[in-house]
């Protein structure tokens, strides 16, 4: 078993949650603080969860929708099954790659 990290972005619901139902909505609100994000870059951030934010996006979202990180961000963990392949099963050690075999060619002198 191998743990995978991944979380669920609850930035949507927090949204609805103060009455902001369209993302463009956010735009004014993150630039009044200080984050001057296009309408394209708010949707992809309501949308989905991000793989960067900068502390001070997530702080000012954090004031917007008076929440904590935590009320946006949720942790979890799931266990993934490892599959055994042919050559790792039984005796544990590493089989070496196939040999290749070359052929070298020297250039041609004149």
């Amino acid at each position: 078993m191998i743990k995978k990290m991944g979380i669920v972005w609850h930035l949507r619901l927090r949204m609805a949650e103060q009455g902001l139902f369209q993302t463009t909505d956010l735009v004014p609100l993150l630039a009044e603080r200080g984050i001057h994000l296009s309408r394209e870059q708010v949707y992809r951030l309501v949308a989905q969860p991000p793989q960067r934010l900068s502390m001070d996006t997530l702080a000012a979202l954090c004031d917007i929708l008076g929440c904590t990180p935590n009320d946006l961000v949720e942790v979890q963990v799931t266990n993934t099954q490892v599959r055994k392949s042919a050559s790792t099963e039984g005796v544990g050690t590493a089989v070496p790659p196939p040999v290749r075999r070359s052929t070298i060619r020297w250039p041609e002198t004149s």
